[in-house]
């Protein structure tokens, strides 16, 4: 471990001196290039030489008591030595989790697809509540949020949505929302008080760029057609919007959000290209996929990773068994303490099967 450390920091002075290289700087998309990669060296090259200080200062703490010293210089010198020890340890294992193998698509954007499934329209509510936390989670780091495309319902509700979200980490983070939720509630109809459950399924995609995925323009039929609101009325007599067809694949992304047929078009060409490839990233790695696939489902009560139940004030996430008594503090985007609780249970697994 410490000689790949080693040559990582030498790596990193590197890539130091090519961004002080005025050849480089004159070159934007070079100096970009080692930019990103300088960045994403800096916090392990940090911890490394932190590790190297504790270390030094653990060899020299551990000889001076082997001289002889009055006790109350013993003392403070052996309460150093286990804060020095305790350090160290922690430095070890940020290390270990910072050489874990990265997922390529952890700084990338997200796309992100909300669907009701099972419950009808509660369903669709629900889905509304799960676009609100996740755009209130965005506005809380300071990511920003593009609509690519909604179907709503007569009520408020959300048949699906599909959005946009664009800032550093935004999949590292949100990676592990994909799944189905499920929401256990009195709706507002339900005269006698009896608790329904319903569900939505989160789909989250890294935002693909044209450089990811090559789209062959035969390969796209686009059909274009008037858009239309809650309950079929019509919302524009002109026709706006865009259909897309995959003719290989068979995947179909519709838009119709903008008044622009060309806005719509583009909107859904960067959700085509998302899909496209988070499919050949699943055919690529076969037992990653399945494991998607699964815990994805089809949008069924019982297919669930986390439960929202407004009668007791909790949600449960139950892929780690976590449980918080903040109902109303994670639907306005406190999600925090899950996503890095699945985190270090992810990081935990990698590290078990590296050991």
């Amino acid at each position: 471990m410490l000689d790949k450390l080693k040559t990582l920091e030498t790596t990193y002075e590197e890539l130091n001196r090519l961004l002080s290289d005025p050849a480089v700087i004159a070159n934007m998309a070079e100096y970009q290039k080692y930019a990103r990669r300088q960045s994403g060296l800096s916090e392990i090259v940090a911890a490394y030489r932190e590790y190297r200080e504790v270390s030094a200062d653990l060899t020299a703490t551990r000889a001076l008591l082997d001289e002889k010293m009055e006790d109350e210089l013993r003392e403070l010198a052996e309460m150093e030595l286990e804060q020095l020890r305790e350090r160290k340890e922690e430095l070890e294992q940020k290390l270990k989790i910072l050489l874990l193998p990265k997922d390529p698509n952890d700084e990338k954007n997200v796309i992100m697809e909300i669907r009701a499934g099972t419950g009808g329209e509660e369903a669709a509510l629900f889905a509304g509540d799960l676009f609100r936390m996740y755009s209130r989670y965005a506005e809380n780091r300071g990511w920003r949020l593009e609509l690519l495309s909604a179907s709503e319902t007569a009520i408020g509700g959300f048949k699906e949505i599909i959005f946009l979200l664009e800032g550093n980490g935004a999949y590292s983070r949100l990676k592990y929302e994909s799944g189905v939720h499920r929401v256990q509630r009195v709706p507002d109809t339900e005269a006698s008080g009896r608790i329904h459950t319903s569900a939505a399924t989160v789909a989250v995609l890294p935002e693909a760029e044209e450089v990811d995925v090559e789209i062959n323009p035969s390969d796209v039929r686009i059909d274009i057609f008037c858009s239309s609101g809650p309950g079929g009325q019509s919302v524009n007599t002109t026709q706006s919007a865009v259909r897309l067809t995959h003719l290989p694949t068979g995947l179909v992304v519709s838009c119709q959000d903008e008044k622009s047929q060309h806005k719509n078009k583009d909107k859904a060409m960067r959700v085509l290209r998302a899909r496209l490839l988070d499919r050949a990233e699943q055919e690529q790695h076969g037992e990653q996929a399945s494991a998607r696939r699964s815990q994805i489902g089809s949008g069924d009560r019982s297919e669930r990773i986390r439960t929202y139940n407004f009668p007791q004030g909790r949600v449960t996430d139950h892929r780690i068994g976590l449980t918080l008594y903040r109902l109303e503090s994670v639907l306005n985007g406190g999600i925090d303490e899950f996503i890095d609780a699945l985190i270090t249970s992810a990081q935990a697994e990698q590290l078990q099967k590296v050991e």
